[in-house]
């Protein structure tokens, strides 16, 4: 099929989740969709980026956690993409509602538009076979099918669901009818799949018409239908960002699109996809698909190793040195280290629940926090007092605001700061300082043209970050 024959291709890129078996990376402020794991760029931007030179895609309609709006918008700015619109969720309610609303918003503006559902943090390698299967799964979603990608299955994985292919479609060559999906299995059970020749993994990757999504969760869950109109009839606009309804859709019930309609539905069909594909689930995923070294370690940042073998070893901000280890997994980042056998790490995440449980913050931020006009990290904190590094990009500001319990002293290190203190505004330069009494309401601006970099010194009796009123604040916080 040429592409010129084709509908448009919508694609509805689900980046909602957080990845904790990539912990201590991958965390509830920073998930893995948003770090830069098997390229220079984010898992979300190579997502977007391996649509770049298919003529008959749209730009992408992006479903996220609010928490992530900022982040979001700036990697696909990075990239040179500007989303159709970016939906917030309020609260996480899996891949049904999100779809839903998806569907909604396009077929508003075309009763017809196809939309290729994708999840943001899955690695392919194989860019030309996938560009391939897409253009069949759009052929099926025009003759009316709900298409699923089946990943052709190499190793008999106990991780993945899958799909048992039933006959050919007629109307589709390349494509078949879905005759069932299965539950993660045993090993023994993958293992007949595999030999098989009859199942696929589950990619979680869909394309069908808007229309025809809708109209099969309508009869199968209108529950899940009602409620994700409700939240975006009720939705408003913020910024660049389309908020839905907080109360409409936390009544919403969670439900996978699996659960919801593609093992209900009569109309299920599923495309081949040797795609070469990776679903990121675990540091030993990574491993997989990394270079290595003649002695099969994946090292990236500081890495000296000696005499050992198989490992994967990341380095965020210090050296690390191996020495005599094998088949080990070791993440360093400025406040964790995480050692595990690679064959172990998909535990990863009880970790993360003891974290939780003990309210622990290990799991939810990194000593560098993004924040929409720049970040900040700590640096130093002991009984009354806390040290900070902040960036500020050009152009950005802080909202305007006070303490309660705090005061502040500012030094600039590099670029321009304009610093309101009062009723007072003045500029500061490099080695330049201020202080910002208790209980005065102050704001922090970059005029300049570079990064401005700054200390902070906080001084006081309570220093968490909820210690702030906000009066004025250009990002719509509360």
């Amino acid at each position: 099929m040429n592409a010129s024959d084709m509908t448009r291709i919508h694609p509805v890129i689900l980046s909602g989740g957080s990845g904790t078996r990539l912990w201590p990376l991958s965390r509830a402020a920073l998930p893995k969709q948003l770090l830069p794991l098997a390229s220079e760029r984010s898992l979300l931007q190579d997502t977007v980026e391996r649509l770049s030179n298919m003529t008959e895609i749209a730009p992408p309609l992006m479903v996220c956690n609010v928490e992530h709006r900022f982040m979001i918008a700036e990697q696909m700015r990075e990239i040179g993409v500007t989303p159709q619109a970016i939906v917030l969720e309020p609260v996480g309610r899996n891949t049904a509602p999100a779809i839903a609303v998806a569907a909604l918003m396009l077929t508003r503006d075309d009763p017809g538009a196809l939309m290729l559902v994708l999840p943001a943090d899955h690695l392919i390698g194989d860019i030309p076979a996938f560009h391939a299967a897409i253009r069949i799964a759009a052929q099926a979603a025009n003759n009316g099918h709900l298409t699923t990608f089946g990943i052709v299955a190499a190793t008999p994985e106990t991780g993945y669901g899958y799909i048992r292919q039933g006959e050919a479609l007629g109307d589709t060559p390349g494509a078949r009818q879905v005759a069932a999906f299965v539950e993660k299995p045993d090993l023994p059970t993958a293992r007949t799949y595999v030999e098989s020749g009859e199942y696929f993994w589950n990619s979680g990757m869909f394309l069908f018409r808007a229309s025809d999504f809708l109209t099969e969760l309508g009869r199968l869950r209108a529950d899940i239908l009602d409620a994700s109109r409700a939240a975006l009839d009720q939705a408003k606009n913020d910024l660049d960002f389309v908020r839905l309804d907080p109360a409409a859709f936390d009544i919403c019930p969670s439900e996978s699109i699996d659960y919801a309609v593609m093992e209900k539905t009569q109309c299920a069909a599923v495309v081949p996809a040797d795609i070469a594909w990776n679903d990121i689930g675990a540091w030993s995923a990574l491993w997989e698909v990394a270079e290595k070294d003649a002695d099969g370690n994946a090292a990236r940042g500081d890495v000296m190793l000696e005499n050992a073998r198989n490992n994967f070893i990341r380095a965020e901000s210090r050296m690390v040195a191996a020495l005599g280890v094998d088949d080990l997994v070791v993440v360093e980042t400025a406040d964790v280290v995480l050692v595990a056998k690679r064959d172990q790490v998909q535990d990863v995440k009880k970790l993360v629940d003891r974290l939780k449980a003990e309210n622990r913050c290990e799991h939810l931020v990194h000593k560098q926090v993004y924040r929409p006009w720049g970040w900040y990290e700590g640096i130093d904190d002991g009984e009354r007092f806390q040290v900070k590094r902040i960036m500020v990009k050009p152009g950005e500001k802080l909202s305007l605001q006070m303490h309660h319990h705090r005061a502040e002293h500012w030094i600039v290190v590099s670029g321009t700061a304009r610093v309101t203190c009062g009723d007072a505004v003045k500029l500061l330069t490099e080695n330049q300082s201020t202080y910002i009494p208790l209980g005065t309401s102050h704001r922090l601006e970059n005029p300049g043209k570079i990064d401005l970099h700054m200390i902070e010194v906080q001084s006081g009796a309570y220093l968490g970050e909820d210690d702030i009123v906000r009066f004025e604040d250009i990002y719509q916080r509360n």
